[in-house]
């Protein structure tokens, strides 16, 4: 036995999507909400800044472009550039002076 269906049941509308964020946390200074992303899908450029350290960031926009993608670009290209710097740099012995070249044409026979 099935229940009786209620005549007074409305058909709901679309379901509202809540609208994704634009601040995030800063990287650098560690700020809550004080990075922004703006997208201009017209010009296909997408910038994002922080409003306490001045930090910025560039990256080119579609129009699926969402300012989730921007922020994570920029976490994915500052862990990029933290890989190269500490990749390329070798220690340097402190006993490491430049050698002379030996002089070419002297006979001491």
């Amino acid at each position: 036995m099935g229940k009786r269906k209620k005549s007074s049941r409305k058909p709901t509308g679309p379901r509202r999507k809540d609208p994704l964020e634009t601040n995030f946390t800063c990287l650098f200074c560690h700020h809550d909400r004080s990075v922004s992303v703006r997208i201009d899908r017209k010009e296909g450029v997408a910038q994002l800044f922080c409003k306490i350290c001045d930090q910025r960031y560039q990256s080119k926009a579609n129009h699926l472009t969402e300012p989730i993608d921007i922020y994570s670009e920029w976490i994915d290209a500052a862990d990029a550039a933290e890989r190269d710097a500490t990749s390329t740099r070798r220690p340097v012995a402190s006993s490491s002076r430049p050698t002379r070249a030996p002089s070419v044409g002297s006979d001491d026979d």
